[in-house]
């Protein structure tokens, strides 16, 4: 079972917001082994896991589509791969070398979105993502 861990600076402060994040946690809980580390603005990130996959979220990312996202998660145990790890920065995004130590950095769009509702929006698309790997109805 694959290892998903979300890294995010700052906390959310809105229920409905730890509320949903909760929810798609407890959907994730059948298909992988999926975590939320946070970690206080202006504070460095722990560090990562030494074999994990790591993925930036950054507006000059790469952008694909949720199929694409499943494949990708699909494939990391074919190459070895037993964690990975999403990142997502603050109201001031990520550090240049935070990025530099990522394997992927990710666009969800050119847009800009508040922080918190990103981690709201990246963890529906982690669920979607193995619905789609596990012919799930949600994705249809």
């Amino acid at each position: 079972m694959l290892a998903v861990t979300v890294y995010a600076v700052g906390t959310l402060k809105e229920a409905f917001l730890r509320d949903a994040v909760a929810e798609y946690s407890k959907r994730l809980s059948g298909y992988c082994s999926f975590s939320v580390r946070e970690c206080a603005d202006g504070k460095p990130l722990p560090p990562f896991p030494k074999k994990a996959y790591r993925i930036a979220l950054c507006v000059e990312g790469k952008m694909m589509s949720s199929e694409a996202l499943a494949h990708e998660l699909e494939t990391l145990p074919l190459r070895g791969v037993s964690e990975v790890v999403f990142v997502i920065g603050g109201e001031n995004g990520l550090d240049e070398s935070v990025k530099a130590a990522c394997d992927l950095r990710l666009s969800f769009s050119p847009m800009t979105f508040p922080h918190q509702l990103m981690r709201v929006i990246l963890c529906e698309q982690i669920y979607r993502a193995f619905t789609i790997i596990n012919h799930g109805k949600y994705h249809k």
